[in-house]
């Protein structure tokens, strides 16, 4: 288990134009489906996000 001194806290909102797309309610259905938590998945995808966009550089 982690530790609360070694989590960092980042908080995000989701813009108004982004709203009918419905990411929340997609990640909740997704986190559900694969048995993780919606902060994991979004986690996973802002790492996943970093590495191919470290690689274009």
């Amino acid at each position: 288990m982690v530790r609360k001194s070694e989590v960092t806290t980042l908080s995000i909102y989701i813009p108004k134009s982004k709203l009918d797309k419905k990411p929340i309610e997609r990640l909740d259905r997704l986190a559900e489906k694969v048995d993780r938590s919606i902060n994991y998945l979004v986690v996973e995808a802002i790492l996943q996000y970093l590495d191919r966009e470290e690689k274009k550089k």
